[in-house]
């Protein structure tokens, strides 16, 4: 993970010394890096696994998703990311919006040296990722759809991504075909479950916790899940009522909408079917061969579930 963050600086690194700065804004700001970590974990399936590959192919993913977020922090406004300033914020949308080019740009260019697939791969999976954000985007402060809308979604958006990571990561190792698809399965229930915890801790964290402010999405108009249930369940109405105006700017109203998500179980239901989809992707791992790294990949999964009961206390 050292040499991933090295490279991550020397790759971002621009003739032009104020476009550095922005590329490099968020990279030096931190971050899980989960994506970077998988690839070099599903490495260990492949014999080429102390090789240079799975951290190219987690550097390239990286690089993917943190541009990604450079153009997600246009479009929701937003004014802090990982505890700092968003890009936007610090400077301006066209800084933000070059800046995300730049780093999707290089993260082709980090690909191109690990063959065909691995760039096809990666432009697939960016191609899936902006779709996923304009659905987002029809569904903004829109109330009346449903779960599978909200799947759609998050496949696009956070479980392609970290499904590539994991199949580049294999791949670049020189991995099989079954190990790679096998891994690429437990992933993609992975991704999803990453992201449905993430709704939740924007529901029930602090703002220190995941460096923004509780309720952020449904004041940018996304409705996640447990959002959903709730206005699907028996306080509906009042939930409905409340978002009637769109997506609501008032703190109190914000509390209200997470009191009655919370109190009506919602949000416990869904760290149920998050738990269940771990279970599902326990099935996928079970087909790898027999090693240390099963253990590893239940560490994993553990880690994304235990961040969630962390935050509630």
């Amino acid at each position: 993970m050292e040499n991933v963050e090295s490279r991550l600086i020397e790759v971002t690194k621009a003739d032009n010394d104020f476009l550095t700065e922005i590329a490099q804004h968020l990279v030096r700001a931190g971050g899980k890096r989960y994506r970077p970590l998988l690839a070099q974990v599903a490495g260990e399936l492949g014999p080429d696994s102390a090789g240079g590959g799975p951290i190219e192919a987690g550097v390239a993913v990286e690089l993917v998703h943190i541009g990604s977020l450079y153009h997600d922090d246009v479009i929701d406004e937003a004014e802090t990311r990982r505890g700092s300033p968003s890009v936007n914020a610090n400077w301006d949308n066209t800084a933000a919006i070059l800046g995300g080019d730049y780093l999707l740009a290089k993260a082709s260019e980090v690909a191109a040296p690990l063959g065909e697939e691995a760039v096809t791969l990666i432009a697939r999976t960016y191609a899936a990722l902006c779709e996923g954000q304009v659905l987002e985007l029809q569904l903004e402060g829109n109330s009346d759809h449903g779960p599978d809308e909200y799947f759609r979604v998050i496949g696009g958006k956070t479980a392609s991504l970290i499904r590539t990571a994991a199949r580049l990561g294999a791949l670049t190792a020189g991995a099989t075909r079954d190990e790679i698809d096998a891994i690429s399965e437990w992933a993609w229930e992975v991704g999803i479950v990453f992201q449905m915890a993430d709704d939740v801790l924007d529901l029930v964290a602090s703002e220190e916790f995941i460096g923004k402010p509780a309720g952020s999405d449904l004041k940018e108009g996304t409705y996640t899940l447990p959002v959903l249930y709730a206005i699907a369940g028996d306080a509906g109405n009042e939930v409905r009522a409340l978002l009637a105006n769109g997506a609501p700017a008032d703190p109190d109203v914000i509390s209200r909408i997470i009191e009655l998500t919370a109190g009506g179980g919602h949000i416990d239901r869904v760290i149920a079917e998050a738990s269940e989809r771990l279970r599902v992707a326990e099935k996928a791992a079970a087909r790898l061969p027999e090693s240390s790294l099963r253990s590893i990949l239940r560490a994993l999964e553990t880690y994304l579930m235990d961040r969630v009961h962390a935050a509630r206390g």
